[in-house]
C-alpha cells in the first residue's frame, strides 16, 4: 500500500507527540508499505532523521482548522495517488472522498467549551461549534476505521455519534521515559503538589486551587501547588486571579523541558489533576514513570489508564480532594512505595512501539487494503 499520514501538527503538544512516535516506530516495523508525510514547510528540519527511501515528505502551507484545509488540502493529497490516508486528528478536509483512517483522541469539545473557541463572542463561538460538528460527522461517517486511545473514548464515541462498534479500534498510546537533567527550577523536595497540562475550563483548575488553598490553611508546613503549562490566554487569566487573591503558594511555571519535568515529578508530593474529562492523558503516566504518586479525579479515562495505581477523588467535592491530599501527604514510606511500584508496573503496559504495530494492523484491516 501507499499510505499518507497528515503530520502538520508534528510540533504541537499532545497530538504532536502521538504523531512523532507513530512515524518513528512505523519506520522500524514496516518495511513493506510506502509512506507520504504531509508536513508544514516550517517544520521541515524536524524530518532530517527520515532517510528511508520508502518515505516521502510533501511540504504544504495548509494550517489545520482553515479554509485552505478544506479546499486546497484534498488537491495536494490526491496528487500522491494514495491507497489510504491517516488523519491523526479530527481536523480533516470534508471534501476528501478517498479511503482514510482518523484518530479521535477525545470528545471533550462535544461536552465542554474548550480552547480558544471559548474566548470568542457567542456568534463566532457558535459558528466554530457548527464547523466542528460538520467536520466530526464527516470523519465519523466516511472513515474506514476510527482509532481511539481508550475504551472509555470508544464508548463515548459510540454513544455520541452512534458509531458501529467494529469500526472503532482502541490503540493505547505509549509513555516516553523521561531522563533527568540539572534544572533552573528549584523547589524543595516533597514540598509541593504538581499539575502538568493546559488551563482550559474542563481542567477544573479553579476548583483545584480552591481545594488546595483550603487544605494549605489546615497545614503547618509550607506546601505549594505548582502548575506547569504554556503561557497562553488561560494561564494569563489564571495568573491574574492568583495575584488578585494573593495566593502566594500557587506557582505558575512555563517553558519546562521534558528532562526538567522529570525532576519536578520525581520530587513532588504527588501529581494532581481535577480534570472533568480527558482523552488518553499522558501526565499521570509520566508521573508514575518518575516514581511520583498520582492523585486524580474519578473519571473513566483516568481509571482506565491508572487503575489501582492512583488515588481518586470526586471533582465536585473540595472535601474529597482535601482528604486525599492529606492522605497522600501523610503516607508512610512503606505505603508510598507500594503505590510507586504499582505505578511503575502499570507504565510498562504502555508502549509507543505497540501502538504503532496496532495502528499498522488497522491500516491493513481497511476495506481499501484488501481490495488493493
Amino acid at each position: 500500500m501507499k499510505i499518507g499520514i497528515d503530520v502538520r501538527l508534528w510540533n504541537e503538544t499532545g497530538v504532536g507527540r502521538y504523531i512523532r512516535n507513530l512515524v518513528s516506530n512505523l519506520q522500524t516495523i514496516d518495511r513493506n508499505n510506502d509512506y507520504v508525510l504531509f508536513a508544514n514547510k516550517n517544520f521541515k528540519f524536524q524530518f532530517s532523521s527520515i532517510k528511508n527511501d520508502k518515505w516521502k515528505i510533501v511540504e504544504t502551507d495548509i494550517h489545520w482548522h482553515s479554509v485552505s484545509e478544506q479546499l486546497k488540502f484534498p488537491q495536494i493529497i490526491n496528487k500522491e495517488n494514495l491507497d489510504l490516508v491517516h488523519f491523526p486528528y479530527f481536523s480533516l478536509p470534508i471534501f476528501y472522498n478517498k479511503p482514510f483512517v482518523v484518530t479521535i483522541h477525545d470528545l471533550i469539545i462535544d461536552h465542554f467549551s474548550t480552547g480558544k473557541a471559548s474566548t470568542l463572542p457567542y456568534p463566532l463561538y457558535l459558528l466554530k461549534r457548527i464547523g466542528y460538528k460538520t467536520v466530526m460527522n464527516n470523519a465519523v461517517k466516511n472513515s474506514q476505521r476510527i482509532i481511539v486511545p481508550l475504551n472509555s473514548v470508544k464508548e463515548d464515541l459510540m454513544k455520541t455519534y452512534r458509531v458501529a462498534e467494529d469500526k472503532v479500534i482502541v490503540t493505547y498510546e505509549g509513555c516516553s521515559k523521561l531522563k533527568t537533567q540539572n534544572s533552573k527550577l528549584q523547589f524543595k523536595a516533597q514540598s509541593y503538589f504538581l499539575y502538568v497540562g493546559n488551563a482550559y475550563p474542563h481542567k477544573n483548575l479553579d476548583f483545584l486551587i480552591k481545594a488546595f488553598t483550603e487544605f494549605k490553611k489546615e497545614m503547618e508546613d509550607d506546601i505549594k501547588l505548582v502548575l506547569i503549562g504554556n503561557d497562553d490566554y488561560f494561564y494569563k487569566r489564571l495568573r491574574n486571579k492568583i495575584e488578585k487573591e494573593n495566593l502566594a503558594n500557587v506557582l505558575l511555571v512555563h517553558d519546562v523541558s521534558d528532562r526538567e519535568l522529570f525532576n519536578l515529578y520525581a520530587n513532588a508530593i504527588a501529581f494532581v489533576s481535577a480534570s472533568k474529562m480527558e482523552g488518553f492523558g499522558l501526565p499521570p503516566l509520566e508521573a508514575m514513570s518518575s516514581s511520583c504518586p498520582v492523585l486524580l479525579s474519578d473519571i473513566p479515562s483516568f481509571k482506565e489508564v491508572c487503575r489501582d495505581a492512583a488515588f481518586y477523588f470526586d471533582f465536585n467535592s473540595k472535601n474529597s480532594l482535601k482528604e486525599k491530599m492529606s492522605l497522600v501527604y501523610n503516607l508512610d514510606s512503606k505505603e508510598k512505595q507500594k503505590y510507586i511500584r504499582k505505578g511503575l508496573e502499570r507504565v510498562e503496559d504502555f508502549s509507543w512501539k505497540k501502538m504503532a504495530e496496532e495502528t499498522l494492523k488497522v491500516y491493513e484491516s481497511c476495506p481499501s487494503a484488501s481490495s488493493g
